[in-house]
């Protein structure tokens, strides 16, 4: 037998194996469940799906969800860039707890998160109280969702970029100063396009995340109807209310716009990697 006939020893099982495992957890987790909610939305027909959709509490909802979350997108997505480019260009005291503080949207439950965003800004709040001798309300009103929405979306707008900057070569910068360039050209030509796609694709997940967060705004937000009720947690009272094909509609309304972002965040990465092929 020769040695070009001897096949390389895997630490991981063969193909077949492996493949299998990972399409059983996807069809399990992920495709069965997404399966049946358009399934079920699908047996409400579309006169009775639109009369759902079409009613004033849901477009209230739905209203007040996409605004708060494009909202705290907008400020997660120069929030996000400039705290990436503080970590990633900068040592200071303190950085690396700093860094790991961005992690803790991630790890914390959303419920406790609402709970202390609400105690923390409330009348009586350490930030609510001052907030309040100058006539800034959030808890139990729009900017107490956007709050909460921007709290749990903020890391990944930060850990997008954060490895594109460190992967960003400092001498292209160098290279446009010495040739006379002012520091906002050479973000705007140099840094920016290097950024772009994965900028855009955090920012495009933590909107995504946003339109489906629960736990951190029930909580903060009072579920005001036509005011803070969010379009989640109107299918969840619709679910209690064994209004199931209420709580099917607004689900299923909501996984399309997930649906959407999600394939524009993956057309981002996709050309995020064929602009780094192209540079290498």
């Amino acid at each position: 037998m020769t040695a070009a006939a001897i096949k390389p020893k895997r630490v991981l099982p063969g193909f077949s194996l492996s493949l299998g495992v990972t399409l059983l957890y996807v069809a399990l987790i992920i495709l069965i469940p997404v399966i049946a909610l358009v399934l079920k939305g699908a047996e409400i027909g579309p006169a009775r799906f639109w009369e759902i959709i079409s009613a004033p509490r849901t477009l209230a909802a739905i209203r007040v969800t996409v605004t708060a979350a494009a909202v705290a997108t907008v400020f997660n997505a120069f929030y996000g860039l400039l705290m990436a480019w503080v970590l990633t260009r900068y040592d200071f005291p303190g950085r690396r707890i700093l860094d790991a503080l961005m992690d803790v949207p991630f790890a914390l439950p959303t419920a406790v998160a609402g709970i202390a965003l609400t105690a923390l800004y409330s009348a009586n709040g350490w930030f609510g109280a001052p907030l309040g001798l100058a006539g800034v309300e959030l808890v139990y009103t729009l900017g107490g969702v956007i709050l909460a929405m921007t709290f749990t979306s903020i890391p990944f707008v930060v850990r997008a970029i954060q490895p594109v900057l460190e992967d960003l070569d400092p001498a292209l910068e160098q290279a446009a100063m010495t040739l006379g360039a002012r520091p906002w050209a050479i973000f705007r030509r140099v840094v920016l396009p290097a950024i772009l796609p994965a900028w855009l694709s955090g920012s495009t997940i933590a909107f995504a995340r946003s339109l489906g967060e629960f736990g951190a705004v029930v909580f903060i937000a009072g579920n005001l109807p036509f005011k803070t009720e969010i379009a989640a947690l109107l299918a969840f009272i619709r679910l209690e209310e064994y209004d199931y094909q209420g709580a099917a509609a607004i689900a299923l309304v909501l996984l399309i716009f997930a649906l959407i972002l999600l394939a524009l965040s993956n057309w981002l990465q996709f050309r995020a990697a064929r602009h780094l092929e192209a540079k290498s």
